[in-house]
């Protein structure tokens, strides 16, 4: 789930078949990785302010400005690095004995994207407990419980928007929630009549809307309500990451691989459009599919090599649908299981399980988790169907 508020060209390195070796150059004119020419407005003006900051590395005002926009940049480009730029903009400011709210809320995005789901919280939490009514901090915790299926703890959160102003965007949050938790009918309902009667005026807000609504609509089955209301989404964002990675994961269960070929092929930067092109070229047999997958395990090991992560929903997908791995894949979910937990986590679960050929009992947290919450969802429900019966 998006909470809304290009640095690449592949890392050259040895593959193994199983575990990644690193790259050791044997000369120092061998290419390890390259990166663009600094063109454009926003990396301009970027290093700008790390220029005017390296001249006040105190002035945390810019500190905060010079992070925000880094943040920014890492997910208009769907590069994680400039996160970790961020982070090192901000060091100084966590060494305070109270970091500013505004320094906090920007720890807790930064631990948000590498799924440090509790350390996120905890900054949220100490804003809160000063700042009760701090709006981007109540929606930014709603948003990572959510996450996890705490349903109870992110609706109350979402509720508490209601009274602090910005009426759609509560809505989302309440909508997307409810959705998730037994009422999906009526949330649809909820959310549509509200951005029908009452649309956002900030495009940012409407997009979030528009795709909470397509991702209700395409669990309740309902396909040609949830291609309209992405379609009306991306015309407002053609180049929006998540939006994209959820457009053409509904292409892929509505066979048109074309589609999503020439949806994503200019978007290959992301780590998640590039799984779901190759994932595309797969279906219909493309040439570029082999030269996708090198990459995809090319950036697997570079995030290895520099100690970083792989996100495991993405790692889990890749075993099981293009390495055809499926007791690693299997693994790799659950994993994943016990950090995140929306739909498409359970989702992976269970398709992983069964193609594993694994006991029941493996799947059994996912299945439970699915009965208890009344999750709406055509997939899932169809999944548990095959496991339960095999």
């Amino acid at each position: 789930m998006r909470i809304f508020l290009k640095l690449a060209g592949a890392v050259l390195l040895w593959l193994g078949n199983a575990q990644a070796q690193p790259f050791l150059p044997t000369s120092p004119d061998s290419v390890l990785e390259r990166l663009p020419v600094v063109t454009s407005r926003d990396d301009r003006e970027l290093r700008q302010l790390q220029q005017q900051l390296n001249t006040a590395p105190d002035n945390i005002d810019l500190a905060i400005t010079t992070a925000r926009r880094l943040i920014e940049t890492a997910r208009k480009q769907a590069e994680p690095r400039y996160y970790g730029y961020a982070e090192a903009v901000l060091n100084r400011c966590w060494q305070l004995p109270q970091p500013p709210a505004e320094v906090l809320l920007l720890r807790a995005t930064i631990r948000q994207h590498r799924h440090d789901f509790q350390g996120a919280l905890a900054d949220l939490q100490t804003i809160l407990a000063d700042q009760p009514a701090h709006f981007q901090a109540r929606l930014t915790e709603a948003v990572i419980l959510g996450v996890q299926g705490e349903y109870s703890a992110a609706l109350r959160d979402c509720l508490l928007l209601t009274r602090l102003g910005n009426r759609q965007i509560a809505a989302t949050c309440i909508g997307n929630i409810q959705s998730l938790n037994g009422q999906a009918r009526p949330a649809y309902r909820y959310l549509y009549d509200i951005i029908t009667n009452s649309p956002a005026r900030d495009p940012e807000q409407q997009l979030w809307s528009l795709t909470v609504l397509a991702e209700i609509a395409v669990r309740l089955g309902d396909i040609k309500a949830a291609e309209a209301h992405f379609l009306t989404a991306m015309a407002l964002a053609p180049g929006d990451v998540y939006l994209l990675s959820a457009y053409a994961d509904f292409l892929l269960d509505q066979h048109r691989p074309t589609e999503i070929i020439s949806l994503l092929k200019d978007h290959a930067r992301a780590d998640g459009l590039l799984l779901r092109l190759a994932l595309a070229e797969q279906v219909s047999s493309a040439e570029a599919l082999a030269g996708h997958v090198a990459e995809l395990e090319a950036r697997i090991a570079a995030y290895r090599q520099r100690g970083d992560a792989f996100h495991q929903r993405e790692e889990a997908r890749y075993s099981l649908h293009l390495l055809k791995q499926p007791e690693q894949a299997l693994n790799l979910a659950l994993a994943n299981w016990q950090v995140q937990r929306e739909p498409a986590d359970a989702r992976l679960v269970l398709e992983a399980a069964l193609a594993a050929g694994a006991a029941q009992a493996k799947a059994k947290p996912v299945l439970d988790w699915i009965r208890h919450n009344q999750l709406e969802d055509t997939q899932l429900q169809a999944l548990a169907k095959q496991l339960e019966s095999s």
